[in-house]
């Protein structure tokens, strides 16, 4: 499918979302507003071709109203508040129109640096899809030298701006995490086919972290946070983890509570927050938290 064209999709998408209710009318008065119509009118046949084709592709039931002017409406408006690939591919192409319908201000829509890593995102969903293994050069952060081996492609997950792969890794006998900006090269095995176990649920296998580092030496633990009344409206538009919820709010500050495993970067995260947050449960990891502040005082102390 033409990028455009899906670009066309999104586009009527978000109208009629943002909208709530709205007549064919008056999208085309938006349509011709818009750059990607090039200033043709939408057809009506093309409108009902471009409805049919997004609620196929991203699961939505576009209804009309007849009632007092024939308005058009997302009847399972619902979905799209979720946060499944259906809904960050919509947001993600709705940003790209954005700036494709505002290019003469190019220079003032400042953009975060992407990482490099998505060169190799195509050829290992395809992998996935088609089962077969990948045999990559893998340069860790955390060593010196590259090396080359071969896994089992089970999932990819984006965070904070970088792509990583969970593949099983044979010699290891177990799933492993790959960030795709550490690799130097990659090629998919045609001839080596795998099969991804019923028993592997990629959001099952993240449900318990912050992130993407995986632990299992770490338990389930009830957190308690304290975040400063400031804070806490940034938890609140995007929370730590799907588990959160706020368990007491005052005028100075909010009490956050997760049930989760915390690994490394649920430290960094707590630690990025500064001040303006503090660990109340569990004892231990209030103690380590402390810990690792004092290191950092140690250094800055003189």
């Amino acid at each position: 499918m033409a990028k455009n064209l899906l670009n066309k999709y999104v586009w009527l998408v978000e109208t009629i979302y943002k909208a709530k209710r709205i007549t064919f009318e008056e999208i085309n008065k938006k349509w011709l507003a818009n750059d990607l119509s090039e200033g043709i009118e939408l057809a009506l046949r093309t409108f009902h071709k471009w409805r049919i084709a997004a609620e196929e592709m991203f699961g939505l039931i576009i209804e009309c109203e007849r009632k007092g002017g024939y308005h058009y409406y997302i009847a399972n408006a619902h979905e799209l508040k979720g946060g499944n690939i259906r809904n960050w591919l919509i947001n993600t192409i709705s940003v790209s129109n954005v700036l494709i319908d505002n290019q003469h201000m190019k220079d003032r829509i400042l953009l975060e640096e992407i990482p490099s890593g998505q060169e190799y995102l195509y050829d290992i969903i395809e992998a996935m899809k088609q089962g077969q293994l990948i045999k990559m050069t893998y340069q860790s952060y955390w060593r010196g030298e590259s090396n080359t081996f071969t896994v089992e492609p089970y999932c990819v997950k984006l965070f904070k701006q970088r792509w990583y792969v969970a593949a099983r890794s044979p010699y290891y006998n177990k799933v492993m995490i790959y960030s795709l900006d550490r690799l130097l090269h990659l090629e998919v095995l045609a001839n080596e086919q795998f099969k991804m176990p019923d028993s592997f649920n990629p959001t099952e296998f993240f449900k318990e972290y912050y992130g993407v580092i995986i632990d299992s030496d770490f338990d389930v633990d009830k957190v308690k946070l304290k975040v400063s009344a400031s804070q806490a409206n940034y938890l609140r538009s995007l929370p730590l983890h799907h588990s959160q919820q706020e368990i007491q709010t005052t005028d100075e500050y909010s009490i956050f509570e997760l049930r989760i495993r915390p690994t490394f970067d649920f430290y960094q995260e707590i630690l990025h927050n500064g001040e303006d947050m503090e660990v109340l449960e569990p004892l231990w990891l209030r103690k380590e938290i402390a810990r690792i502040i004092e290191k950092m005082w140690d250094k800055y102390k003189s």
